[in-house]
């Protein structure tokens, strides 16, 4: 690798704000927020989605559509009638 090209490639702890899962591997990002493991220091990194609590992982949903979409459709444009066909006058 050429000098002074790449970024400095360091320890990292990623922490999942909601559920509170950490995550120790390397990267890129630095942070002001250090905290040392086993006697390494780790740049705290908070996420706010992370494999952790991301839906698509977990399976679950966190948004709950109470109501059908063509219910919602129905209730903004259900007062709106369609243009009909100009009539021709013979």
């Amino acid at each position: 690798m050429k000098k002074d090209l790449h970024p400095s490639y360091a320890p990292a702890l990623f922490v999942d704000m909601t559920t509170g899962a950490r995550f120790i591997t390397r990267s890129t990002k630095t942070s002001d927020k250090k905290e040392t493991i086993d006697g390494v220091e780790y740049n705290v990194i908070s996420m706010g989605v992370t494999s952790d609590s991301h839906p698509f992982f977990t399976g679950q949903k966190q948004f709950v559509d109470t109501e059908g979409r063509i219910d919602k459709f129905q209730k903004r444009f259900g007062s709106v009638r369609r243009a009909g066909k100009p009539k021709l006058n013979a």
